[in-house]
């Protein structure tokens, strides 16, 4: 008996792949749509270069599988040492992804760096489930507007305050609000002619003050924040034209206020007035200023951190006391052009002429040295210990005691020698000795000296002298240690006022010729006179004997 095959009906074969799908199903992942599974309680941070995704500890376990998805949707199993994705454990059994932005899972869309990474684990009930995170870095993190050129051009070298450490480029400093001179190895990124509030990623309040602000200008010694007290919010820094505070955004008297989706944060900065009473009334000089910054962080967003990771702690810096060489010369003119070899000393100059003097530091090309005067003073001698002698410069400062002071000539990274801060220059007024008895003007040189160290700018010690300045006392074990850290320099040759000798003989010289102009003057008259007088007695005998 044949068997005669017929061709299915099409219902059956709809049934039976329906059937054949339904089997599929209970073996076959699905894909989870709800975040709070997998993704809840993670934590992203944005940075310059790369974003860091965590997995808490109490979610690792349901991890079964990650994956990244690349531009087609295709999955990509993590780790991936070609594209840059890491996957790190910590000790406390959290899980970190850590991508750079240039690798091969992100797309830019919106100003934002997206990359989607694929979760496959296992939900409550014991089923497979997939499910898709988008992380979102946004390509230009928050900035400020960069001050204008006015605003920078108007702070004098010696009064910038450091707004971000070398090396900084130009890009990041003035996206902090701040100036930036690619001319200056020291501090090229400083705090303009304004006031500089900015709110860090990682919760901090920084705001700069200028004096300038105001007219009259502001008198930073009397500026303070409206609650803050306590040591923790005192300036970090202050210079003669800037303050500097900053201080965590939980401190220091911050007010909080939810305003929809935004957490903002503020407080407030003043200054007092100097009021002045008499009797019968009080004055004013000083400008009203009270300054509210605020600060607005997103409560339902990630807040953008730069993160840095350090396999190994910094090494230490490779710096050690030694010798330093050092020069001081005499300039021919007020430019620096040309300078006083050994043969041209003693240089001879008339009492008040101008003296350019200049101190640099030799064999040392570090950029970041700068060379500080701390005395100099006169001897008649090479000796520097030899009395008399004269200040010249005092801690830094031009001594205050002449009435010719000591001018300090400040040097340009455009106009000066190429390292401007192994430099030192001052103009001194030509004088001599008088011997303290007498009072009469000693003859003979003059010689100069300076005790000078060499030292590495910071926010801390910005090695420059504050003229004028109150000095503490020290104590003297702190003095000599200090002394012992310094090195001496004097002048190749010395300095001779011209002697007035040749005038004063010229002058008796002059005295004796007028006298002998005179004797002969009278001379001349006596002779008339007396020929005069003879004339006259014959005139008078001739009439006699006429009679």
């Amino acid at each position: 008996m044949g068997i005669i095959k017929q061709p299915a009906s099409p219902w059956c074969s709809l049934i039976w792949l329906l059937c054949y799908s339904l089997s599929l199903a209970w073996g076959i992942p699905s894909v989870f749509k709800d975040a709070a599974v997998l993704g809840d309680h993670s934590q992203l941070n944005c940075g310059w270069t790369n974003l860091q995704f965590t997995f808490p500890a109490n979610r690792t376990e349901l991890i079964s599988l990650l994956s990244a998805l690349d531009s087609a949707g295709w999955p990509h199993p993590l780790p991936n040492s070609t594209c840059g994705v890491l996957v790190h454990q910590k000790e406390d059994g959290s899980l970190t992804v850590t991508a750079p932005y240039t690798g091969c899972f992100f797309i830019k869309k919106d100003g934002y760096f997206l990359m989607t990474i694929r979760i496959e684990g296992v939900d409550a009930t014991g089923k497979t489930v997939l499910h898709d995170e988008e992380l979102r870095c946004p390509i230009d993190l928050p900035a400020l507007d960069a001050p204008s050129n006015s605003m920078c051009t108007a702070v004098l070298h010696p009064d910038r305050l450091p707004c971000a450490p070398p090396p900084v480029s130009q890009e990041e400093c003035e996206g902090k609000g701040c100036c930036y001179n690619v001319g200056d190895p020291v501090a090229p990124c400083y705090y303009g002619n304004t006031v500089t509030a900015q709110c860090t990623s990682d919760g901090q309040f920084s705001i700069a003050v200028s004096r300038d602000v105001t007219l009259p200008p502001l008198i930073l010694d009397s500026m303070h924040l409206v609650s803050g007290l306590g040591s923790s919010c005192a300036p970090v820094a202050k210079s003669n034209t800037f303050v500097l505070y900053r201080f965590p955004l939980s401190a220091c008297g911050t007010t909080f206020q939810g305003v929809g989706d935004q957490g903002v944060y503020e407080n407030q900065l003043v200054a007092d007035r100097d009021v002045r009473s008499w009797s019968i009334g009080s004055v004013t000089r000083d400008s009203t200023f009270r300054l509210l910054v605020s600060c607005s962080y997103s409560t339902g967003d990630f807040i953008p951190l730069n993160v840095q990771v350090f396999t190994l702690p910094p090494p230490l810096p490779a710096t050690q006391h030694g010798p330093l060489t050092l020069e001081m010369r005499i300039a021919t003119d007020q430019r620096y052009s040309q300078y006083y070899v050994s043969s041209d000393y003693p240089v001879v100059k008339l009492l008040q002429d101008p003296v350019y003097v200049e101190v640099r530091i030799l064999q040392r090309t570090d950029p970041r040295l700068a060379l500080v005067l701390h005395q100099c003073w006169a001897t008649p001698s090479t000796n520097p210990r030899q009395q008399p002698q004269w200040p010249i410069l005092v801690e830094g400062c031009p001594f205050t005691g002449d009435n010719y002071q000591t001018q300090l000539i400040p040097l340009g990274a455009a106009s000066g020698p190429q390292l401007p801060y192994h430099y030192q220059r001052f103009l001194i007024s030509t004088f001599t000795f008088v011997d303290s008895a007498s009072q009469q003007a000693l003859s003979g040189p003059v010689y100069f000296h300076c005790s000078a160290s060499a030292c590495v700018p910071s926010a801390v010690e910005p090695c420059l002298a504050r003229c004028p300045m109150t000095r503490a006392r020290r104590t003297s074990e702190k003095q000599a240690s200090e002394n012992a850290l310094r090195s001496l320099v004097t002048t190749e040759g010395p300095v001779d006022f011209q002697n007035t000798e040749a005038d004063q003989t010229l002058e008796q010289k002059g005295s004796q010729q007028s006298r002998g102009l005179l004797s002969q003057e009278w001379e001349r008259v006596v002779v008339v006179a007396f020929g005069a007088a003879v004339l006259a007695l014959v005139c008078v005998g001739v009439k006699y004997w006429q009679r």
